[in-house]
């Protein structure tokens, strides 16, 4: 008897779960929604990885780079077109790890490209500081990653 308690018990824990599951899959709207609830959490706080949404993204550069409208929109463009091409890569299943990595590098080199080339001079100087910046950034997260001290 106990056997069989048991036994029921533990089906009807499968079963909940694969429901779960497939509710999940067959609702996607409240998935993407969970989803942006939890990006939004974290960019309450400060993500570590992934773009930042190109509306913010465009005012810190704006900020930071005194962008005017016309710069403003063709860079906003850019890094929506870029998020784009980014969310497309993390669903195609068929590319192995290595080459979706390279795939997204080429996409933000080319992003920084075209977002430095609707710059004038001065701003492509502030452009290329916060960049070299950002590339001393990622070795020192590559040196911790390594176990090596990061380097200042």
């Amino acid at each position: 008897m106990l056997k069989q308690s048991l036994l029921i018990l533990a089906a009807a824990g499968l079963i909940s779960t694969a429901a779960s599951f497939a509710t999940a899959q067959n609702n996607p709207s409240q998935s993407q929604y969970n989803d942006q609830q939890s990006q939004t959490a974290q960019d309450n706080g400060r993500r570590h990885h992934g773009s930042p949404d190109p509306a913010e993204r465009t005012r810190e550069l704006t900020k930071h780079l005194k962008l005017n409208s016309d710069q403003q929109t063709k860079v906003q463009d850019a890094l929506v077109s870029a998020r784009s091409q980014m969310a497309s890569l993390h669903q195609d299943t068929s590319l192995a790890e290595q080459d979706r990595r390279s795939k997204m590098m080429e996409i933000r080199k080319s992003t920084d490209e075209q977002i430095r080339g609707l710059l004038d001079s001065n701003q492509q100087k502030k452009w290329d500081a916060m960049q070299a910046k950002r590339e001393q950034r990622m070795q020192n997260r590559r040196a911790g990653a390594q176990g090596a001290p990061p380097q200042q």
